[in-house]
């Protein structure tokens, strides 16, 4: 059965989606079948997998409004060994059309279910926002990867996504937990990076991932090539921290279920 991850922030701008992508190729490099599924109607992820967007005959909105399986609508990217369920901004039509139908925040997670054995990961990539499309996703997922920048907002912007954990976890999915807190775009010549590093790991122990996403100019320029770093410059620090990053979450998942 599926292990399955939203990646969530609703701030903008904090690697959320080079995340996904990155840490899906990892894994699926690793040999694990794993399925992307890029919910942000930006379709960045889908993109940044080597999708055309605009050409897309079939997504994920079709998936959501129950007209098509996830089979059907996904993507097979043979060179990254990966499957993608591809978005666009049609995605946006379904926040509206979700909100006039019973059991709406359940689309995604009754869709999974008829999938979920045939992958080990399936991460979800959430706009960055809290609406219709991300309750979907924290219905659906088991854990919640949280990305984020080391910086004074940032700390602001979580503990509103926390309240929402919670709620969802109260609600609609008990079973929900943070899965870890991600340290993005680091540069340890900010001593703000530092203190407020510091911060999390103090409030938040070992829920904070030790694995540090560096501020790395390959990790942005990667997407423009339709590609994740770790196939646009494998030996990079920013691919060698994403490798880092999938083996460190392995780790954990293999501990969790000894204990």
């Amino acid at each position: 059965m599926a292990r399955i991850i939203a990646v969530a922030n609703q701030k903008g701008g904090v690697g959320k989606t080079t995340t996904c992508v990155n840490l899906a190729c990892a894994l699926a490099d690793m040999n694990y079948r794993t399925l992307l599924i890029d919910l942000d109607p930006q379709g960045n992820a889908s993109v940044g997998c080597g999708v055309n967007a605009r050409e897309l005959e079939i997504s994920a909105l079709d998936v959501l409004q129950a007209e098509r399986s996830i089979p059907e609508a996904m993507v097979r990217i043979e060179t990254l060994n990966l499957d993608v369920l591809p978005s666009n901004s049609d995605l946006t039509a379904a926040e509206v059309s979700l909100l006039q139908v019973d059991n709406r925040e359940y689309r995604l997670r009754d869709a999974i279910e008829k999938i979920a054995q045939q992958y080990a990961w399936i991460i979800i990539d959430c706009p960055p926002s809290l609406n219709m499309l991300t309750l979907n996703a924290l219905t659906a997922a088991n854990s919640v990867l949280i990305p984020m920048q080391c910086e004074y907002y940032a700390l602001e912007g979580l503990a509103s996504l926390l309240t929402t954990i919670d709620q969802v976890r109260g609600s609609v999915n008990p079973g929900l937990h943070v899965e870890g807190l991600l340290r993005t775009m680091y540069d340890a010549r900010n001593n703000l990076s530092g203190a407020v590093s510091e911060q999390l790991i103090e409030h938040f122990g070992d829920r904070v991932y030790r694995t540090l996403i560096p501020r790395n100019v390959t990790v942005a320029e990667a997407p423009s090539y339709g590609l994740p770093v770790l196939r646009y410059a494998p030996s990079s620090k920013g691919a060698l921290a994403y490798l880092g990053l999938a083996g460190e979450m392995l780790r954990r998942n293999r501990k969790r279920q000894a204990g």
